[in-house]
């Protein structure tokens, strides 16, 4: 059986579309929105080919119809790009983030995996590096052969025990240093961590095109183009949202936030 682990696309439908690895199964650890110009195309292969799936805190923003307040790193991203999913994604789309499981659990060439976009214990925001100490507490009280997370954006096979910690990576926005594309295969129960060349100018082109502020197509852009976090940058004047009301939560099934 050859399966293939994906993560963190973050609406780049680029790097999604340029990996077409042959699989039996395709595990999917969340994160398919904010970020990126391109969330329907991202959500429909999903829908369409993900075997089993499960819900990131991205995903779960989304469908909830959450704002992000606050002007630091990411969460500004996040704060900016979020209407353009609620614009983008049909109630189809929304329905379907909607009802992913926080964690899942699927029993694959004999081996028991867990499925969670975080942590077991944390399943949506824990973030966690390649620290087998750390694992090693997280998983004091999981079964589980292989645990399949995404996340934090780094990829990594990490032996805890008896368990197998694996991180396939971010397909759509990579921070290690390497802007190709990442993902991992499980083939016969060896484990591959993979990457992939895509054409990052074209994902580059379609955030010029989105109506942000030049603030976050610039980080977005340079995220894409270095696979690392932009250096930290002060909010630019009348930009802090720190006043703004709670919005009113988007209904999935309507469509409409």
């Amino acid at each position: 059986m050859r399966i293939l682990v994906v993560s963190d696309i973050h609406a780049n439908w680029a790097a999604l579309g340029a990996i077409r690895e042959e699989h039996d199964v395709c595990l999917c650890l969340g994160d398919l929105v904010d970020y990126g110009p391109d969330p329907v195309p991202c959500v429909r292969w999903a829908m369409g080919h993900a075997t089993y799936s499960i819900r990131g805190n991205h995903d779960h923003g989304v469908a909830q119809g959450i704002r992000v307040v606050g002007d630091s790193g990411f969460r500004y991203l996040t704060r900016v790009s979020r209407p353009s999913m609620w614009e983008a994604l049909g109630a189809d789309e929304r329905r379907y983030l909607l009802q992913l499981p926080v964690t899942q659990r699927a029993t694959l060439a004999g081996k028991e995996f867990l499925l969670v976009h975080a942590t077991p214990r944390d399943p949506l925001d824990e973030y966690l590096m390649k620290d087998p100490d750390v694992w090693a507490r997280r998983l004091a009280e999981t079964e589980a052969d292989i645990v399949c997370v995404g996340h934090s954006h780094l990829q990594f096979n990490l032996q805890v025990g008896r368990a197998v910690v694996l991180n396939p990576g971010s397909v759509g926005l990579p921070r290690d240093g390497d802007p190709r594309a990442a993902y991992a295969i499980i083939d016969d129960n060896r484990i591959e961590l993979k990457r992939i060349e895509y054409p990052v100018e074209e994902a580059v082109a379609r955030v010029e095109a989105m109506p942000w502020p030049r603030r976050a197509r610039d980080m977005m852009i340079a995220t894409l183009r270095t696979g690392r976090l932009p250096g930290p940058a002060d909010p630019p004047p009348g930009e802090d949202s720190t006043d703004e009301p709670p919005a009113t939560p988007a209904d999935p099934a309507s469509g409409k936030e």
